[in-house]
């Protein structure tokens, strides 16, 4: 398959994760499961960060070296992604699951519609790295590289399953009927197939640029990690903190072993 192709069928596949996870508003309810929440923010953490590590980083450090780049491609790429969420952090209005007030530039949207924002900025990573490797695997043409997408593809959509949960179930919590709450929690994802396509539109420039392309979404999904993922999930009493911290390595592995077998 073609680039595009590619990136259109993984994307649509971690959004389809994002439906169903916004689905379980119509068995959820109205419970508070704050826990839960937790539990799932560690373990797309743990995804995160074996994806980042053993999908974007390490290709990009065997790409850099391959073309005698030297370290200067993955350093730099990884630098730029982190600068790139910081800038978006700050100037975009938004609300973490977990957190009291509002980031970003003051705006009057309402908390549900900051929280709404709050996911959307953290797919924005993932849909670029998708592309990203979509471009990677057309232009290796080889069973790792298709492998190695796959692997990504499955670990985003898992960790997107809760994310929707995440985003369905406080809309109908505020009030808001479990349809629009169910398409306001899959909407939520749909920058994922947009990042993926906007990416690959610039293929050619991709390919060239494998290296930097690679660690600057690293960079990019491990600033969410770091800023808002592991800090959210850690904000309760000991005990469940042990629990969060047990359910970002259960994420990590669960990454790894993926990667090691599909790539």
């Amino acid at each position: 398959m073609n680039t595009l192709t590619l990136a259109i069928s993984s994307s649509g596949f971690t959004f389809l994760c994002t439906a169903m996870g916004a689905a379980f508003v119509f068995a959820l309810g109205k419970a508070k499961r704050k826990l839960f929440t937790q539990l799932s923010l560690g373990f797309s953490a743990g995804i995160m960060i074996a994806a980042s590590v053993f999908g974007l980083l390490i290709p990009s450090i065997d790409d850099a070296r391959n073309s005698g780049a030297g370290v200067i491609p993955p350093v730099m790429g990884f630098a730029l992604g982190v600068l790139f969420l910081i800038v978006v952090d700050r100037l975009t209005p938004h609300m973490h699951l977990m957190a009291k007030s509002p980031e970003g530039i003051h705006s009057k949207i309402g908390k549900q519609g900051l929280l709404f924002i709050a996911i959307t900025i953290h797919n924005i990573p993932e849909g670029m790295a998708l592309g990203v490797v979509a471009a990677a695997a057309a232009a290796a043409g080889d069973a790792q590289g298709a492998g190695a997408l796959i692997a990504l593809t499955l670990g985003i959509g898992i960790q997107n399953i809760p994310e929707g949960t995440a985003v369905s179930v406080p809309y109908y919590a505020e009030g808001r009927s479990k349809g629009a709450s169910f398409m306001l929690g899959t909407i939520s994802g749909i920058v994922e197939p947009i990042g993926a396509v906007v990416v690959v539109l610039f293929e050619s420039l991709v390919v060239s640029l494998m290296p930097w392309f690679l660690s600057f979404a690293a960079g990019a999904m491990l600033y969410v990690v770091v800023e808002e993922l592991i800090p959210e999930s850690h904000s309760l009493g000991n005990e469940e903190n042990d629990l969060a911290t047990i359910s970002v390595l259960s994420g990590f592995l669960l990454m790894m072993a993926l990667e090691l077998t599909l790539s």
